[in-house]
């Protein structure tokens, strides 16, 4: 839209230049019976206010020249307007943007960081807007960037191991980190300045080289993904259980989800067995494991199981019965 504002203003601009230095040169050349080049030469400096090599021998051509000025000085103060105003427009429009992103990302709660939008780091990124959860995008790419502009993500440019630059992403109200950027070295170093700048976050790294899964690890990062390993064991279990595959497949493709809940400290069924919570009760979620705090892990747990603080619980169900279970656990 401004791209088409600009050229028809710069088609006026012409447009008036043209049609002035072309009455010009008609008005000189019938007033003063001078020669068409002589005539043009005389409306061009005319118009463009660089003063006339003689005064006009008649009044005739007076009267051009008065008029040539006064649309001479028209036409540059327009001019001179439409300039202004596109580097001003631009400046100002920025300074905008950039102001409403930054209170965009002040007033975000629980949102997950995305370090790095490249083809893993936009595939995230439309995977949580497709879940509902906010993110902010941190890179340094200018073409990553201009994407980020133009999907009107929110975002922070510049580097995703700086500090400052974490801060300004909300990392202390934030729920998540995910670097997702190419290099395991800069991975390393995100992972370090986010775990200091916020020890509950939690952080997912992804690792180009399995022996960096280790040092991702020990920086501070909770799980550490290696593509490369994820789509070749994808691949071996469609090659292997193709028919498991397409039934998991279809169950979260039909309405179904998987849930993570925590049971809050708080909560009215801590220290009752599964049974007692009414979290085996037909029609209800189906519970497929359980992982205490201290890391112990029950698939398909015994009904007698009792919950305590903190446990994790991993349940598949449609969207209903998943909000039932989580009420269940406040």
């Amino acid at each position: 839209m401004q791209v088409g504002l600009r050229l028809r203003q710069t088609l006026r601009v012409l447009g008036a230049v043209g049609l002035t230095v072309t009455g010009g040169t008609i008005g000189f050349r019938e007033t003063l019976h001078e020669s068409w080049f002589q005539a043009f030469y005389r409306a061009v400096v005319t118009v463009t206010l660089a003063g006339l090599d003689t005064v006009p021998a008649s009044n005739g051509a007076r009267v051009v020249s008065m008029v040539l000025v006064v649309c001479g000085l028209t036409i540059i103060a327009y001019a001179g307007a439409v300039i202004v105003e596109s580097i001003a427009g631009g400046v100002f429009t920025g300074v905008l943007a950039e102001r409403r992103r930054e209170r965009t990302i002040e007033r975000l709660r629980d949102h997950f960081i995305i370090c790095g939008y490249g083809r893993m780091g936009t595939q995230i990124a439309k995977e949580f807007e497709g879940s509902g959860v906010q993110t902010v995008v941190i890179d340094t790419n200018p073409e990553a960037v201009m994407r980020l502009r133009s999907e009107r993500r929110a975002f922070v440019e510049g580097d995703a191991a700086s500090e400052d630059v974490l801060r300004a992403a909300g990392i202390e109200r934030a729920r998540g980190l995910i670097s997702a950027v190419d290099s395991d070295e800069r991975a390393v170093y995100i992972v370090l300045a986010a775990r200091a700048l916020n020890p509950n976050l939690y952080i997912l790294s992804r690792a180009g080289m399995p022996d960096s899964i280790r040092r991702l690890e020990l920086a501070g990062a909770q799980k550490v993904i290696s593509p490369y390993r994820m789509a070749g064991h994808q691949l071996v279990q469609l090659a292997l259980r193709p028919n498991l595959v397409n039934v998991m497949e279809s169950l979260l493709q039909g309405g179904l989800g998987v849930l993570e809940v925590t049971v809050a400290e708080s909560s009215s069924v801590l220290g009752r067995s599964l049974t007692e919570a009414g979290l085996l009760k037909p029609g209800g979620a189906q519970l497929l494991a359980l992982r205490r705090r201290t890391g112990e892990l029950y698939v398909n747990p015994d009904v007698n199981l009792r919950l305590e603080p903190e446990d994790i619980l991993i349940v598949l169900g449609s969207e209903q019965q998943l909000q039932a279970t989580a009420l269940v656990l406040e």
